[in-house]
Order: C-alpha cells, then sequence, then structure tokens
C-alpha cells in the first residue's frame, strides 16, 4: 500500500462518513526541491459532520492527529481543506 492510499485509509475511518475525502499526490510538482526528498507533498479535501461546531485549528490537528505517523515519516507536506456538508455546499 502506497503513502496516497494509507492516509486515505486512515483518514477513511478517523472521519467516516465523509461526504468527500480526496487525497492527492503533488510530490512529482515539487520534484527538485531540496525538501523533497523528505517525503512526499499530499493535499486532501475532507468534507464531513465531524468538523461541525470546530474552528479551522481544530479541524487541522484531527486531521494531523489522524496521520500523526504517516507525518513522521513519508508525508513531508499537508495541504488540506476541511469543511462541513453545508459549507461545502455554499462554495459549490
Amino acid at each position: 500500500m502506497d503513502t496516497r492510499d494509507r492516509l486515505h485509509e486512515k483518514l477513511a475511518a478517523a472521519f467516516e462518513p465523509a461526504e468527500v475525502l480526496d487525497v492527492i499526490d503533488e510530490s512529482a510538482g515539487h520534484a527538485g526541491h531540496r525538501e523533497a526528498s523528505a517525503g512526499g507533498h499530499f493535499r486532501v479535501i475532507i468534507v464531513s459532520e465531524a468538523f461541525e461546531g470546530l474552528s479551522r485549528v481544530e479541524r487541522q490537528r484531527r486531521v494531523y492527529d489522524a496521520v500523526a505517523d504517516e507525518m513522521s515519516g513519508a508525508v513531508h507536506a499537508l495541504t488540506m481543506t476541511c469543511l462541513t456538508p453545508a459549507e461545502y455546499s455554499a462554495e459549490a
């Protein structure tokens, strides 16, 4: 199982049911950067009721908690969008 799949599995378990859960490997866009050798660059988009009532920082903490072991190894950078279903609908 590759890093993207491990991230997806861990996030799916932590934020089930997620209306949207995308894990995008952006590592290729960072090829040649000095930091790129430290691990992958990923973007996650999560739409879940689990974020209801939480601040942006609290949402990000929950995501980091769910993937903490990946952050200490295979993942160098994680960009995230964490929305409630209502917020996601308003953006569409």
